[in-house]
């Protein structure tokens, strides 16, 4: 599979981040100079540059316009009924169209680049799967050791667009050489959990703290996740979430705008990651919304748009942990 790699760097801090053009506009490195160290946030596998291993298995996957499955291998929308490709091992679609394909390169700078991808243009056939052409463009930046994406998704149709938009990123632990993977503490501000049967939301909630601590801040040793949070706390419009690693006096930070308002936690197998991905909406948000949950389902009218910011960056971290 073609792979266009480019790369982004800021100067004045050293800051460099790699991106995957041609498959899914996938951020699968971001690396952070702390003095002598570079530091490399984000776990992919060793070929993913290739483009021959999974692509929704490294770096930051982009899951639009359904983030997430979708229960087994249709829906309904607007008196219609869609079909999708199964890919969940278990009968059911997931995470949307965008991640596995080529998307344009429409701009690249030292520091930034910006890339889209329009169904219309870039896979037609896609318009046979879903309601509404839509227009996806991310920009990735690099400035004061932040990693910095902006998202916006456009209706590009005469009918209404119904999605939601996810990331998945892969943080890799510990943070750095001289840090304890074990011993990073997870925290992400959650307040619910949604009750899953066959890894999808059955409608219901309960308490986060029924399934860990992640809210106070929980040890990666003691995580097993593969669950969907919500209620996020939110702060002047965005959620902050964290994972500190003492040992290596490190903090990483990811905070996104509250129009993420869920947020799957997933360890993978290896456990040399931990995943913290942002949703609009919770998984098979279609089916849970004619059933009348509120699923974050996002609905464009013709012409309309939706923005989003993600923000991650590694600071040192020398007070002890409460």
């Amino acid at each position: 599979m073609s792979s266009q790699s480019a790369t982004i760097t800021d100067a004045n801090s050293g800051t460099t981040a790699k991106v995957l053009v041609g498959l899914g506009f996938n951020c699968y490195s971001f690396v952070v100079r702390d003095g002598e160290e570079q530091v490399e946030t984000l776990w992919a596998c060793g070929d993913f540059a290739n483009g021959t291993s999974p692509p929704s298995h490294s770096g930051i996957p982009l899951l639009f316009p359904f983030p997430g499955r979708i229960r087994g291998d249709s829906f309904s929308f607007g008196g219609k009924t869609y079909s999708l490709q199964a890919g969940d091992g278990i009968g059911n679609a997931i995470h949307g169209f965008v991640l596995n394909r080529p998307w344009r390169l429409l701009e690249q700078k030292e520091d930034s680049i910006t890339g889209e991808f329009q169904a219309s243009v870039d896979d037609p056939e896609i318009l046979n799967h879903w309601p509404a052409d839509f227009r996806i463009t991310v920009t990735y930046e690099v400035r004061d050791g932040k990693l910095a994406s902006y998202i916006r998704v456009e209706n590009r149709d005469e009918n209404p667009l119904p999605f939601g938009m996810g990331t998945h990123p892969y943080f890799r632990l510990p943070l750095g050489s001289k840090g304890n993977a074990q011993e990073c503490v997870i925290t992400v501000p959650a307040q619910k959990v949604w009750k899953l049967q066959d890894m999808l939301p059955t409608g219901e909630t309960a308490p986060a703290s029924e399934v860990g601590t992640l809210s106070q801040g929980m040890r990666f040793a003691d995580t097993k996740f593969d669950d969907v949070f919500s209620e996020l706390d939110v702060i002047s419009g965005k959620c902050h979430t964290s994972i500190v690693d003492e040992q290596a006096k490190r903090r990483l930070r990811m905070v996104f705008s509250e129009q993420f308002g869920a947020c799957v936690i997933y360890n993978p197998p290896h456990r040399e990651a931990i995943c913290i991905e942002p949703y609009s909406c919770i998984p098979d948000p279609l089916s849970l919304s004619e059933s009348g949950v509120e699923s974050g389902l996002q609905i464009l009218p013709p012409g309309g748009a939706w923005s989003a910011q993600i923000n991650i960056y590694l600071e040192k971290c020398v007070e002890e942990l409460p």
